[in-house]
């Protein structure tokens, strides 16, 4: 048994941890879109490294880093129906109650309502965030526009509706409609979107990928009340947002 206690088997288990975070991040799959960025810092330290052995060094801490951003882990999804998971990794920076769907989702007759009965979930993804971008619901995909836009930081409310970004609306059995956004922050300049119209996707499987700093909102119908809080960290694809089959009230939380 270990002593905890004792100095040498501290340092052990640190050891032992550290071990184990350099193995998991190591050994983590990366996603597609992030190979040309790994070879391309590879190959330029290995060039530069004939200039100076300097640039090899700073070479191989950005191919590292390349390579740590776009890793793309494996999810455990909840499959329980009427379960809506969070489609990215990040921080809950907004829960916004009364939203109408962004104009370019909107049914023909709703464009200029600018109040709804949506509620708004924005997460923030940092640089140090999983990119990856997971579906939040299964469904039947009604709707993907793209939207050219500012690059505003991504946490500023006007993001939602001014930065570039990435739309679609998913089509749930019961006829209920759930809205997802990728949205371009102040660093991410490149969103990719792998959804197409009129296909049926399942919870938690990837759909696309925001590069370097970014923000997704998530639009609940109406009469589904948020399971997370301002402040909370998601894991995509595994965190629950909503239950739409609960009639749960909206939870609260607090900073401790």
């Amino acid at each position: 048994m270990q002593n905890f206690d004792d100095p040498d088997d501290g340092l052990k288990k640190t050891l032992f941890d550290l071990k184990e975070t350099i193995r998991d991040t190591v050994a983590t799959p990366v996603h597609k879109a992030g190979w040309p960025f790994i070879i391309g810092f590879a190959l330029a330290s290995i060039l530069l490294s004939f200039v100076w052995d300097g640039f090899a060094a700073i070479g191989l801490v950005l191919t590292l880093w390349c390579v740590y951003f776009f890793r793309d882990p494996v999810r455990a999804v909840p499959l329980r129906e009427g379960l809506l998971v969070s489609p990215a990794d990040g921080r809950v920076t907004a829960i916004t109650e009364g939203c109408a769907l962004p104009r370019e989702l909107r049914a023909p007759s709703d464009m200029d309502q600018d109040d709804g009965d949506y509620t708004r979930i924005s997460i923030f993804l940092s640089v140090f965030d999983v990119h990856v971008n997971r579906v939040p619901i299964a469904g039947h995909i009604r709707k993907v526009v793209y939207k050219p836009g500012l690059f505003l930081n991504a946490g500023n409310e006007r993001a939602s509706f001014e930065n570039e970004r990435c739309a679609a609306l998913i089509s749930l059995p019961n006829g209920r409609t759930v809205g997802v956004v990728q949205i371009a922050g102040l660093i991410a300049r490149r969103i990719l979107c792998d959804l197409k119209e009129d296909t049926d996707v399942k919870t938690g499987e990837r759909y696309g990928i925001i590069r370097f700093g970014s923000r997704v909102d998530v639009y609940l119908p109406e009469g589904v009340a948020p399971l997370c809080g301002v402040g909370q960290k998601m894991i995509g694809g595994e965190s629950i947002l909503a239950d739409l089959s609960s009639s749960e009230s909206a939870r609260a939380f607090q900073p401790v």
